[in-house]
């Protein structure tokens, strides 16, 4: 009994160790991505900067990096930043999560209702095939200025992203597993709790990063058409006065808005789908 429990001890201090181990060498790669990250956004900087002070860019096609950021700066310093941003900000997180749900919804009603899927799929692809920018002008006269025209434009940039994902997903499930739960008594909301819903997991997050781009896309698109505020709207402001300084700049901050959001989808994607590190 006591070797036993040597052995049972000894066995749960190497697992220990191995645990312990994966994560410091988790931590030491995310660590070297974000090096690398870091080291290419320099040197890209800087070649751009080193380009334009030796007259082998026009700094009135491409402007500087410290002009940019001086711009960036002078916003920020005079408050004149943020109101457009929180409008752009609203608008594209209102497409986001209004598109994401109904493309998990119908995603989900697709996958498990064949015979509907079949009906509909001609009308999805028609539908997918317009090309969104056609119809920003449409939801300008339907629904003005304000910014449910530009939240409509972001849903139909959104939408079918998270569709497609989410029926790819559902229908990804393996189907011994589903039949497996059947047999064991599950009803069909067991059934999508526990297997479909995470079998989707995967594919809805990885169309989440790619959503989170349209979204902000069809924000500013839907402003630069036709907006008295946001981001889109002093983008094309700068651009009608051939301030190209104010163009680099406004799609700088999208940037690094888009990479900030993102990276707080990764850590609730990480905690969400925490089971599958747990199974490996």
């Amino acid at each position: 009994m006591r070797k036993n429990g040597e052995k049972s001890e000894v066995g749960s201090l190497k697992s220990a160790d191995r645990s312990d181990f994966r994560l410091q060498a988790s931590r030491f790669r995310r660590a070297s991505v974000v090096a690398w990250q870091i080291l290419v956004g320099v040197v890209a900087l800087a070649l751009w900067q080193g380009l334009v002070s030796l007259k082998l860019l026009d700094p009135f096609f491409v402007s500087r990096p410290s002009d940019i950021a001086r711009r960036i700066a002078t916003w920020i310093a005079s408050g004149t930043l943020w109101p457009h941003l929180i409008v752009t900000l609203e608008e594209s997180l209102l497409g986001l999560v209004v598109g994401a749900a109904l493309g998990i919804a119908l995603g989900f009603v697709f996958a498990r209702s064949p015979m509907v899927a079949r009906v509909f799929d001609p009308y999805i692809k028609m539908l997918n095939a317009i090309p969104r920018v056609v119809l920003a002008p449409l939801f300008l006269l339907w629904f003005g200025l304000g910014i449910w025209s530009k939240v409509a434009l972001a849903v139909t940039l959104v939408f079918f992203v998270m569709f497609f994902s989410t029926y790819q997903g559902v229908r990804d499930a393996s189907q011994v597993l589903i039949d497996n739960v059947r047999m064991l008594g599950a009803t069909e909301r067991q059934l999508v709790r526990h297997v479909l819903v995470p079998s989707a997991l995967t594919w809805i997050f990885s169309s989440l990063h790619t959503s989170l781009g349209f979204a902000m896309v069809g924000a500013v698109v839907g402003e630069y058409l036709g907006s008295t505020r946001g981001l889109g709207y002093v983008i094309s402001q700068a651009e009608g006065t051939f301030d190209t300084t104010g163009v680099f700049a406004g799609m700088t901050i999208l940037g690094v808005v888009v990479v900030i959001v993102s990276a707080a989808v990764t850590r609730l994607e990480r905690w969400l789908l925490r089971w599958k590190r747990d199974e490996r």
